[in-house]
Formats: C-alpha cells, structure tokens, sequence
C-alpha cells in the first residue's frame, strides 16, 4: 500500500482539509488550518506531497521524524500545522487498514465517552448583551447539556488598565457564575495579552468564583513570566496552544509553570506528538485539556489522544467542531460528553461535496492590524 495523493480543500473560513489517498483506495482526513496563515500552510502541505507519494502511509513515526528533522530548521507554526494534518490523516488511514478506531491503536481507551466545553461569556452587561448571552446558555444547555464554559475578557488590554476596566470583567465573570450555579466549571482565556502584574491582580478578584483555570495570562514566549502567575495564583493556570512540540513544553513542565496544558493536535505536531506530549506531562502531574478551536476533523483527532491518555481534563469544542456541516453525522453532546467513536479510523464520513466547496478566498483570521488609541501596536 502506497500513498497515491494528497489533495487540499477550504470549505469554510477557519477549516482547511488535507486529504490522503492510497493506491489500494483508503482515504485518510486531516486538519491543517493555522488560523492567520493559510496560504503558508497549503504551500507546506503541497511542498510535504513531494515526500509522501508513493511512500507506505503505515509508517507514521518514521515519517513524522523524517518531516521533522530532514531539513536545517525545524519546528515553527506553518511546518507543524502542515506536518499535524498530515499526520491525522495518516493515522485514519491506519485505523481503517486494521479495522479499529485509532484510539485502539494508542493503546486503547481509558475512558467511554470525552469530557467537553462549550464557548460562551457574557460580553457586556447591556440589555441587548445580557439577553444574547442567556440566550445562547439556554441553547448550550439544551443541545449538550454542557457543564464546562470558557470565555474571555475581550478587548485590547494594555500595561495597566483603570479599575472600571477591571471591574467590567470580573463583575461579568461572577454574572456567569451567579446564572449558572457552582456545578458548573467556568475557564476565561486572556488570550496572553495580559502583564504578570495585571494577570496577577485580575486572577485575585476571580478567585471568589473559582475558575476551573485562566488560560494564556500572559504571552507565550516567556515562561518564567507564566510560572510567576503560576506562583501567585491560588487556581490553576493553563497554556499551550501556542507550544509546538514536546520540546517546546519541556519548559513549562520542568518549572511547574502551569497545572494544565493545551497543545493543539493541529499545531503542536499531530495525533503522534500531542499523545508525546500528554504522556511527558503525567510525569508532573500536569493534566491536559487540548486546544480545538477550528474545524471537526482536527477536534476529531483530539478526542482520540484524549480518550487514550490518563491525564485528560476536558476538551475544548467549538460548534464547527460537532460537524460543521461537512461531516454526514455529527458528534452529538449528551450530559457534557461525546461517546468514543466507533467506526475505523478517525470515526467521521466526511461530505466530500460539501468539502470540496472551496472559497478560495483569504479571510482574516487571528489576524489583521490591531492598535491602541495612540497608534501603538495591539495583540491580537
């Protein structure tokens, strides 16, 4: 069996497919979308296709390593993404050529159904805002049951901000927990705009309300600046999506610089390295709560290392991630939860009309020009 060809598709605006089919005829799905970057990452994919064809699509590790360390740079945000979609859609092939889901071929199942969370806040305490926000609780509520949200204090924050900035959030922050009760767990992403000192300060006013974690307080590029968060804050921290290999994470690990990690199976290096990555955290007791927040194949992927890995916290899902309108059946949320796929490979039939409706089209993404009102630069 040989890989025969590699085709790229952009059905819908934060979901590019890579498709893989052997010679035999089994064909394999990945995720390769790298949100702001996706015409980097289609000429990585078509680059990577020069090694692929004709190549046995069994030898998974053999072949990561090779994409990994053939060339003179390694690593980096628009290789990974490539490299993590194609690694997806070698492992469906595998699971379909034996004939078993791909988490039996992680080692099998530690669990019978994938803890999620949903996306949702309370944005702004006007009326028309409140209503939006009980509006799309209820519907959360209803369509999964879920009892895990994530959400964000918005904005572009500087150094320091005025208290009435401050106090914004946090009074929104205890909102969403006062509506939804305390069986409930509640994460906010700070999107590592944050300083140390003002994470720090806004962590203390949300400690009341017990946040399951605070997401990315500061930016990634500085890990003594998150373990100094993680040092002052009495709730756990969470970081990752931006890490992009166990490399990357062996530094968060060795300073205890977060209770939870996030690497993102369509960044961090595919099924293969995020399962890498999950196992070098057991050993520091760090639990793992995979970043998803693009298309279903790529939340696929993720709900297989997460139903093969002891140290599993939740996952995260957003609503493309159900389906998206290019999958036959979409996952459903039962109670919080998603049952482990059942049929071979990744799980899912994908509509492959409805993936072949390419936009052809660039649309921002985590991206684009952000400013400050005095004409500074702005994080995303």
């Amino acid at each position: 069996m040989k890989i025969a060809k590699i085709e790229q598709f952009f059905p819908l605006p934060r979901i590019r497919l890579v498709k893989i089919t052997t010679d035999n005829g089994l064909v394999g799905w990945g995720e390769t979308t790298l949100e702001g970057k996706p015409k980097s990452t289609t000429l990585a994919v078509a680059e990577l296709a020069d090694y692929y064809i004709g190549k046995d699509p069994l030898l998974i590790e053999h072949h990561w390593q090779h994409v990994y360390r053939s060339a003179f740079f390694r690593g980096g945000n628009v290789l990974m993404s490539a490299l993590s979609g194609i690694d997806q859609a070698l492992w469906d092939i595998a699971g379909k050529h034996y004939g078993v889901p791909v988490y039996k071929l992680l080692g099998g199942p530690m669990r019978e159904r994938v803890r999620v969370y949903a996306h949702w806040g309370i944005r702004d305490m006007s009326d028309e805002g409140l209503a939006a926000s009980k509006e799309r609780l209820e519907w959360l509520q209803k369509l999964g049951g879920y009892k895990a949200f994530k959400s964000g204090p918005g904005g572009k924050w500087r150094g320091h901000e005025p208290p009435s900035v401050i106090d914004d959030f946090v009074q929104r922050a205890y909102l969403m927990r006062e509506w939804v009760g305390p069986d409930v767990e509640l994460a906010f992403d700070f999107h590592g705009k944050m300083t140390p000192a003002l994470a720090i300060e806004i962590c203390h006013e949300l400690k009341g309300m017990r946040p399951m974690f605070v997401e990315e307080p500061v930016p990634q590029e500085n890990i003594d600046a998150l373990k100094q968060v993680n040092d002052q804050v009495p709730f756990p921290i969470a970081t990752g999506e931006r890490l992009l290999s166990r490399w990357e994470f062996r530094h968060v690990f060795e300073k205890q610089a977060a209770a939870y990690i996030q690497p993102d199976g369509s960044h961090a290096g595919g099924i293969t390295e995020l399962k890498k990555i999950a196992n070098m955290a057991e050993v520091y007791y760090i639990h793992v709560a995979p970043h998803c927040a693009i298309g279903p194949v790529a939340f696929t992927s993720c709900m297989h290392v997460d139903a093969a890995i002891p140290n599993f916290l939740i996952q995260e899902q957003v609503d493309k991630g159900l389906g998206a309108g290019l999958f036959k059946e979409n996952w459903q949320v039962v109670d919080g939860h998603i049952a482990l796929p059942t049929k071979p490979g990744l799980g899912f039939e994908i509509d492959e009309q409805a993936a072949q409706q390419n936009r052809g089209i660039y649309e921002e993404e985590l991206g684009g020009e952000f400013y400050y009102e005095d004409g500074s630069v702005a994080d995303w």
